[in-house]
């Protein structure tokens, strides 16, 4: 015991200063908003739309590209197959939205939508309890949610925890398609959590059913069941993706 008090000691303070400080280092692979260049883009050329595992992106009546990331896997097989350069993924991780719609790229612009839920600000912003729902997830989404726990992130830092029971929760964070097998799970999780209540679907699993969309054992998410407040893309979302997303639904940011 006295070794490992000493070993924290030693360690000194570990908690990163964001959102007061710099935002930390996300890694060199790490793939943000999408970025879809009009003027690149060439009438005759599908090479993006063909490539795509989950059909994220398609081409409008006006022959421009829209970009879904609720379905969108950020692979960058897109950003690969185009010739031209029309597709790109930039390092803006500020993804979080409060409708679908605005889940939707298109164009050239690249600002992030907004995010805040005004009574969630006023009720939840200084303490809010989620209960984490795995609603068939590939534990990808819920380990990222998971390491915002840790000393280095330190979500209870701005009141906001996880907890076990949904009787204590404000409200859900949902990640996975929701199976068959976890539909009933789910609504009953939902009816539990007193009001008022609010939803988070973190992950392309959870707002659209991701990889698995359209299988006949899953819901194509959240939405089918319950009511979304929240929307953090990704596959899984980088853990200050949803941090962000969780700190501007609130109006901390």
């Amino acid at each position: 015991m006295f070794r490992q008090l000493r070993t924290r000691l030693l360690q000194k303070h570990r908690t990163m200063s964001y959102p007061n400080g710099p935002t930390p280092e996300l890694p060199p692979r790490f793939a943000g908003r999408p970025v879809l260049s009009t003027a690149a883009c060439q009438d005759d050329c599908s090479r993006c739309i063909s490539t795509c595992p989950t059909g994220a992106i398609r081409r409008r009546d006006d022959g421009s590209l829209q970009l879904d990331m609720g379905l969108c896997l950020f692979c960058r097989v897109c950003e690969k197959a185009c010739p031209h350069g029309a597709v790109c993924f930039s390092r803006e991780y500020q993804l979080a939205t409060a409708m679908r719609e605005d889940l939707i790229v298109t164009g050239d612009a690249a600002d992030a939508a907004n995010a805040k839920n005004e009574p969630a600000a006023r009720l939840f912003s200084r303490s809010l309890k989620l209960r984490q729902v795995s609603a068939g997830g590939c534990n990808a989404c819920e380990a990222d949610s998971s390491v915002l726990t840790t000393l280095a992130w330190d979500i209870g830092r701005f009141g906001i925890q996880f907890v076990a029971s949904p009787r204590h929760a404000d409200g859900l964070l949902i990640t996975g398609p929701v199976t068959e097998n976890m539909r009933l799970a789910l609504k009953k999780t939902y009816d539990a959590v007193p009001d008022p209540k609010i939803v988070i679907a973190v992950g392309a699993c959870a707002i659209s059913g991701g990889t698995y969309a359209d299988h006949p054992e899953q819901h194509n998410g959240a939405m089918a069941v319950v009511p979304v407040d929240l929307f953090i893309p990704g596959c899984p979302p980088h853990p200050l993706t949803i941090l962000d997303g969780l700190l501007r639904f609130l109006g901390r940011v």
